[in-house]
């Protein structure tokens, strides 16, 4: 195969279809974890409550495939010889995509929850802002799930810095170079959990265990993953390792066997208590291997769906996908809804009903987040390229000989 055939393989903007339904499968994992504990499975349903603690690994698998959707656009362009995204259109879009929702449910969790009330100008600034991790131990009820939120939002921040330290300026693309960026961000977020966010807790009123460096990992095995699709439709025989994830992602029902054998293992004491216990550092690191592995092959079975499988009709089918798509404001959403859910039918705290208040949870975050996805997501998308010219010496998007579709928003 030529270098030219190989090249034309490229697609600088491609659409993962499964992917959409998968980001639907994280959110809904977040929202029956804490069905679960505000309900009290977590210690009263044995080995089933500990898996239902563990689905908190919907948030890995948001780092992962946001690591893989982010930086994939700045391989495949260095790999066509374009120009590497635009900087300021990239915040922009990061802001768009994220703060408008947001926005929307600070100010209901805020001004409707009455534990919310009396909460200082500091407080209503430190929780608009997504500082609340680095300035105290508490979020505002209904909010404590923005963690997470803060943490992506960190990752949005630096990853121009950290495509740029992956690819330079100017040249080849190099997988050798990014790969040493890939282990150095693994390290530091071992470090961090054997040892140094303790350190760093000494000297601020936040809580560094839920700062961006304990969660790097995450998003280095999404931007590895993006690393390796380009390497596979631009290198005529890609590394071994493209050809083995290829091979892997081709039996879909394997990857999610070892899933779930990995979420068994994480329900053990070897990754830490179920409940708000403090894990010792080795719990720490090993739950967040666990959760490593598990994001990579639930978004590797929607990187390389095989094309008219059965899995790829499934996943791609339209009523999982519209769930992935409204899927941010599920995320956003929830927990107020659950709060609603709780004071509404006066359900006691810990006193179960689990799927009772799961399906009403889920029924009512499902109908909020519609709205909101109409309401505020979709307006506030279609201001994307607000300021944004295009000079006549700027340079085609896209080669002459790559397809030319649309991208998942991540």
């Amino acid at each position: 195969m030529s270098t030219d055939t190989t090249s034309s393989r490229l697609e600088v903007n491609p659409q993962f279809a499964v992917l959409d339904s998968l980001r639907a499968i994280g959110a809904l994992a977040v929202l029956t974890t804490h069905v679960a504990f505000q309900s009290g499975a977590y210690v009263r349903d044995g080995t089933w409550g500990a898996i239902l603690s563990r689905l908190d690994v919907g948030v890995a698998i948001f780092f992962v495939l946001s690591g893989f959707l982010l930086s994939r656009p700045y391989f495949a362009r260095r790999a066509a010889t374009l120009p590497h995204p635009g900087t300021g259109r990239y915040y922009w879009k990061r802001l768009l995509r994220i703060y408008p929702v947001y926005i929307v449910t600070v100010v209901l969790a805020l001004t409707l929850i009455p534990e919310n009330d009396g909460l200082s100008v500091t407080a209503w600034v430190h929780t608009l802002t997504m500082t609340n991790i680095y300035s105290t131990t508490l979020l505002p009820q209904g909010l404590t799930q923005m963690w997470s939120l803060a943490v992506e939002v960190s990752f949005y921040a630096v990853l121009p810095l950290l495509m740029f330290l992956a690819l330079g300026r100017r040249g080849a693309l190099r997988p050798v170079r990014v790969t040493v960026l890939l282990a150095a961000m693994v390290a530091l977020s071992c470090w961090w959990h054997l040892g140094l966010a303790a350190t760093v807790d000494q000297h601020t009123d936040g809580t560094p265990a839920q700062w961006l460096p304990a969660y790097l990992s995450w998003f280095a095995v999404g931007i590895g993953l993006a690393l390796a699709h380009v390497l596979d439709q631009t290198r005529e025989r890609p590394p071994a390792v493209c050809r083995t994830l290829d091979h892997l992602a081709g039996s879909p029902g394997v990857c999610w066997t070892a899933v779930a054998g990995l979420m068994l293992v994480a329900s053990t004491p070897l990754a830490g208590p179920t409940l708000l216990y403090a894990a010792t550092d080795a719990e720490s690191l090993t739950k967040h291997a666990l959760y490593a592995v598990i994001g990579g092959l639930v978004v590797l079975t929607g990187i390389r769906a095989v094309p008219d499988s059965r899995y790829a009709h499934l996943m791609s089918a339209p009523l999982p996908r519209h769930i992935g798509h409204i899927s941010y404001s599920v995320f956003c959403i929830h927990l107020p809804i659950l709060y609603l859910v709780m004071q509404v039918t006066d359900y006691p705290l810990f006193g179960g009903h689990t799927w009772q208040i799961w399906c009403l949870t889920v029924v009512l975050s499902l109908a909020a987040s519609e709205v909101l996805y109409r309401v505020v997501e979709l307006p506030a998308m279609r201001l994307k390229n607000l300021r944004l010219r295009r000079s006549p010496r700027t340079p085609p998007t896209t080669p002459p000989t790559t397809k030319h579709r649309a991208t998942n928003t991540a």
